[in-house]
This record gives structure tokens, sequence and C-alpha cells, in this order.
């Protein structure tokens, strides 16, 4: 999962940033409203974690003005604002869900986890397909019977391709979710990283569709 991060504290910004990663997300922290917005407007990430007392433009503006152009990324708001009133403009201005400063990490990473199963339509943190089990609270998968030790890269990917079991994930859309938008990616990163996950459940387990993109099927062997 690509999160785009929008706070210009460079202490909570780096703390969030850390743990996040650290469960196999990939972050792209910006500390600016004109830049948030942008990145918004490409509609590159999967969530986004925003501010609202940013220098340049208002949290708050970025927020409408994205939904003013349709931009349907799932939105989680990070604020010192608790006033009702506050809370009120934000979820109307289109957040999906609003956490008051100061929080603790686990409740941030908790939240995220569950507006991703509310996403895609999941009732709890385990995801299936067929002899495939991939843990979101956890950071585990389980393949056949066995736990299978994955790198932070290689569970993205998992995941992404298991909660759409079943439909084609284009490239461009992997590689915008595992690389962000900080990052260069060679020509060759997604389709190494694709042969040493298939390495390490099976080669039947990832298909190829030639010149799009991978699926997992929904029973995949």
């Amino acid at each position: 999962m690509h999160i785009i991060l929008v706070e210009d504290d460079p202490q909570l910004g780096a703390a969030i940033q850390r743990a996040l990663e650290r469960l196999a997300y990939t972050v792209t922290w910006l500390r600016n409203g004109r830049e948030a917005l942008m990145a918004l407007r490409d509609q590159t990430a999967d969530l986004v974690l925003l501010d609202l007392g940013l220098p340049g433009m208002d949290g708050l503006d970025v927020l409408v003005a994205a939904r003013d152009t349709h931009v349907r990324t799932p939105v989680i708001v990070m604020t010192a604002r608790d006033a009702l009133d506050a809370r009120v403009r934000g979820l109307d201005a289109g957040a999906d869900d609003y956490l008051i400063k100061p929080f603790h990490l686990d409740e941030l990473c908790a939240r995220i986890r569950s507006l991703t199963r509310r996403t895609h339509g999941l009732a709890a943190n385990r995801i299936e397909a067929g002899a495939l089990l991939l843990d979101l609270g956890t950071s585990e998968v389980v393949f056949r019977g066995q736990r299978i030790e994955l790198t932070r890269r290689e569970f993205s990917l998992l995941q992404i391709l298991m909660e759409r079991a079943g439909r084609l994930v284009r490239r461009e859309s992997l590689e915008n979710s595992l690389y962000g938008l900080d990052n260069v990616v060679g020509n060759s990163a997604l389709e190494v990283l694709v042969h040493t996950l298939r390495r390490k459940l099976s080669f039947e387990t990832i298909h190829t569709v030639r010149g799009f993109g991978y699926m997992i099927p929904r029973e995949p062997k």
C-alpha cells in the first residue's frame, strides 16, 4: 500500500514514516499543502494521512479542493483541532476518518487497517485466497499451512494482489503502490519482485497478463 503522509512537523512525520515502513507500507512524506493537493489529484496513492495546519495551503482546503475534482482516495485527517465543529467540517469536507493529536501510533495503524478493510469490503484483518492467508494485523503470511517469511515489498505486493484476487492489477498501479513518488523504479524491478515472491510461494500462484499486469486467482494452487 502506498500512503501519502502530509505532515509539517519533522519529528512526528519521521516517527509516522518509520512506523508505517516497518509494517510494509510505502510512504511518500510531504510537508506542504499545495504539494499535497497536487499529489492527491494524481491519485497514485492508496490512502492519505492529512494534517490540517499546513504551510502553503490549509489541509481542510486541500481536502475540499481534492473532493471537488472527484478524488476518491481515502483520507484520514490528523489534527489538534478537537472541537466538535472542526471534526464535523473535516468529515463533511470528505475525510473518511478523523484522528486527534496527540495519538498513539498503534491507533493510527489500526485505523489504517480498518479503512483498508472498508475500502476493499473486508470484514477482518485476514485475507484468504485458496491456500494463501495474509494477516494485516500481524503481517504474517501462511501458504499451504506453512508460515512464509517475506520482505516488506514482497508482503505489500502480495497484499495488493490478494485484495484484488481474481482481477487484473495493472503494472502502473503496482509500481505506484510499491515504490511511491520518491523512488526511481528500474524497468525490471517489478518483474524481479514478482519472481522472488513466486519462488517463496509457487510459480502458479501469480499469473502474468503480458503487457498489462498481474493477478492472483481466487483459488491459487
